[in-house]
C-alpha cells in the first residue's frame, strides 16, 4: 500500500523543501522502505527549460528527456532513485493537458473551471504515483500564501480526504527567524503560516522548523500549543555544514521516528546511516585539499550550477579531499588579457551555457588549460569552445566559431537539425519552438578503444543525459585530429561527436553531455572522480 507524504512550505522561499524531501527520503529508504518523489511546481512555464538560470536555478534533465526542476536532482542525489518526467509537473503542463482536452471535447460540454478540472487533472498526476512505492514523497513548490500554488493546495487537500490519515500525511516546512534586537527566535512567522495553511483546508501533522541555532523547548512547546500538533511532532531542521548532513540531522531530531509512527507502522529497528555518516566524515575531515575554477557564464548564482557543485563535492569523497571551488565569470577573459584568475588552480572546468556572451573567455581558458598542461573538463558548451580553441590555434582555422553566435565562415559548431532517438529520427530548424526541442534525456555513446575515457569508465560503451541544441561539425573531424585533438567518443552511427581529448596532455576532456546529472555522493560519476584525481596531481606539481 502506497502512502502519500505532502510537503508544503511557508513563511520564505527557500527554506529546504527539496533538501527536506530528500533527505526523508533517504531516511525510509534506510528502513527498508522503497520511495519515489515528485515536484509540482505553480509557474505557468511549461517546463523550466526557456527559463534563465539567474532566476530558475539549473534546469535537470531526466533519462527520458524532460527538463525538471533542479530539486529532482536532489532526490535522485539521495535516494539514487532515476528521475522521470512524470516525477515533475507545472501550472503551465496542467492547464495544457485541461485545455487539450476541451478542445477535444472529453468534458462533454461542461463548463471547464479551476475545480473540478484543474484540480483533478493535478489529482491523476499524484494518483499515477500510487503502487509504485511504499511512500510517495510530493513536494509542492513556492510558498502557502501564494496565488499561484493555490489549486495545488486544493487538490493535495481532496486527495488527503479521499485517501483518509492512514494513507496521506501533510509536512509543513517554516522559518523561525532570529532578531538580534530582541535576541531571540520569534515563532510568530510559524504560528501565521500554519494558520495559512489551516486556512485552506490543511492541517500539517508534522512541522519541519528551520533555524540557524537551536530551537529552546519553550518555543517548541509554544509552537505546538498554537498550532495545535503533538509537541514530539514539531522537528528542529537546524543549518549543517553540508548538506549530506541532513538526513542524519533529521533522524536524530525524530523526522522519520515521526512519519512512522503518524502512519501507524513500526519503528523499532534503528536505520543503517554508515553511507551517509562515511560521507559527513569524508567532507569534514578530508586528507588533501584541491582548486577548481569554473569559468562559467551565472556565476552570480549558484544554483544554476547545482549539480555541477554537488558533483564535484563528489569527486572530491572519491578522493578524500576538500575540493575549493572559485567561480570565475568568463567575461573577464574578454576584457583582460592576463589569466591571472587561473594561475595556481589545480584544475580548470569549463561548463554548459547558451549565447556568445562569454564565449571567448571560455576559449581562452581552454587555450590556457592546453597550453599550460592544467587538467580541463569541458562539458557541453564547454567542449565546443575547447574545439573552437583547436581549429583557431592549432589547425589554422583562425576564423573558427560556432552558428549559434551567428553567421561564420568556419562552422566548428552548428545547429543540429536531425539525429536519431531509439528507433526514431528527430529534426530541428532554425524556427522551430525553443522549449522542448533540443537532444534531451539518456543517448549511448561509442568510446575509442585505448583512449583515456574508455579507461576512466572502464567500458567502451555509455549512455549519458545530454541538453543542447549544438554539435561539434563532424567534417573538421579529420583536420583536428591530425592536430593532436582525438575524437574518443562518438554517437553509435559515428554522425556526432561525443568526447574529445588530448592524448599528450595529463587530463583535457571534453564532452557534449552532462555527467554531473548522474553523479551522487555514494556513487560518484567516474568522470569527476578521475578529473579531481588528477587536479590532485597538478596541486603535486605546482
Amino acid at each position: 500500500m502506497t502512502r502519500f507524504v505532502f510537503i508544503t512550505g511557508g513563511v520564505v522561499s527557500s527554506l529546504g523543501k527539496g533538501l527536506g524531501s530528500a533527505a526523508l527520503g533517504a531516511l525510509l529508504q534506510a528502513r527498508g522502505y522503497s520511495v519515489r518523489l515528485c515536484k509540482l511546481d505553480p509557474y505557468l512555464n511549461v517546463d523550466p527549460g526557456t527559463m534563465s538560470p539567474f532566476q530558475h536555478g539549473e534546469v535537470y534533465v531526466t533519462d527520458d528527456g524532460a527538463e525538471t526542476d533542479l530539486d529532482l536532482g536532489h532526490y535522485e542525489r539521495f535516494t539514487g532513485n532515476p528521475a522521470k518526467q512524470m516525477d515533475n509537473i507545472t501550472t503551465g503542463r496542467i492547464y495544457t493537458n485541461v485545455l487539450a482536452r476541451e478542445r477535444r471535447g472529453d468534458y462533454l460540454g461542461a463548463t471547464v473551471q479551476v475545480i473540478p478540472h484543474i484540480t483533478d487533472e493535478i489529482k491523476d498526476f499524484i494518483r499515477e504515483k500510487d503502487g509504485s512505492a511504499d511512500f510517495v514523497l510530493c513536494e509542492i513548490g513556492g510558498t502557502v500564501g501564494d496565488i499561484e500554488s493555490l489549486p495545488f493546495l486544493e487538490a493535495i487537500r481532496q486527495f488527503g480526504n479521499e485517501m483518509g490519515r492512514e494513507r496521506a500525511l501533510f509536512i509543513h516546512v517554516t522559518l523561525l527567524p532570529y532578531i538580534p534586537a530582541a535576541g531571540e527566535l520569534k515563532t510568530k512567522p510559524t504560528q501565521h503560516s500554519v494558520k495559512e495553511l489551516m486556512g485552506v483546508g490543511i492541517r500539517p501533522r508534522i512541522l519541519l522548523c528551520r533555524s540557524d541555532r537551536e530551537i529552546e523547548k519553550d518555543e517548541l512547546r509554544k509552537i505546538a500549543l498554537f498550532c495545535n500538533i503533538d509537541e514530539n511532532k514539531v522537528i528542529p531542521a537546524l543549518d549543517v555544514s553540508t548538506i549530506y548532513e541532513v538526513p542524519l540531522s533529521y533522524h536524530a531530531e525524530g523526522l522519520d521516528n515521526q512519519v512512522l509512527d503518524c502512519f501507524g507502522l513500526p519503528d523499532e529497528k534503528e536505520p543503517d546511516l554508515s553511507v551517509w555518516k562515511n560521507i559527513v566524515h569524508r567532507i569534514k575531515e578530508p586528507e588533501k585539499n584541491v582548486n577548481i575554477a569554473v569559468v562559467g557564464k551565472y556565476t552570480n548564482l549558484n544554483d544554476s550550477y547545482k549539480s555541477l557543485n554537488e558533483s564535484l563535492i563528489h569527486g572530491g569523497i572519491a578522493n578524500n579531499a576538500k575540493v575549493n571551488i572559485n567561480y570565475i565569470e568568463s567575461t573577464v577573459f574578454e576584457n583582460d588579457n592576463t589569466m591571472a584568475e587561473l594561475e595556481g588552480v589545480n584544475g580548470i572546468l569549463v561548463p554548459g551555457g547558451f549565447g556568445e556572451r562569454g564565449a571567448e573567455g571560455k576559449i581562452q581558458a581552454a587555450k590556457f588549460a592546453r597550453e599550460n598542461k592544467v587538467p580541463y573538463f569541458g562539458i557541453c558548451f564547454g567542449m565546443q569552445m575547447a574545439v573552437i580553441e583547436a581549429a583557431r590555434s592549432l589547425a589554422g582555422y583562425d576564423r573558427a566559431n560556432s552558428t549559434e553566435f551567428g553567421p561564420c565562415d568556419n562552422a566548428v559548431v552548428g545547429l543540429m537539425t536531425e539525429w536519431t532517438r531509439g528507433n526514431e529520427k528527430e529534426e530541428r530548424g532554425n524556427d522551430t519552438d525553443l522549449g522542448g526541442t533540443m537532444r534531451l534525456g539518456a543517448y549511448p555513446a561509442a568510446l575509442k578503444a585505448g583512449s583515456k575515457v574508455a579507461e576512466i569508465y572502464g567500458t567502451t560503451e555509455i549512455s549519458e543525459r545530454h541538453r543542447h541544441r549544438y554539435e561539434v561539425n563532424i567534417n573538421f573531424k579529420e583536420q583536428l585530429e591530425e592536430k593532436g585533438l582525438v575524437f574518443s567518443g562518438m554517437s553509435p552511427d559515428g554522425r556526432l561527436p561525443e568526447i574529445v581529448e588530448y592524448a599528450d596532455h595529463p587530463w583535457f576532456i571534453g564532452v557534449q553531455y552532462h555527467p554531473e546529472l548522474k553523479s551522487k555522493p555514494f556513487d560518484p560519476h567516474p568522470l569527476f572522480v578521475s578529473f579531481i584525481d588528477a587536479a590532485l596531481k597538478q596541486g603535486q606539481l605546482v
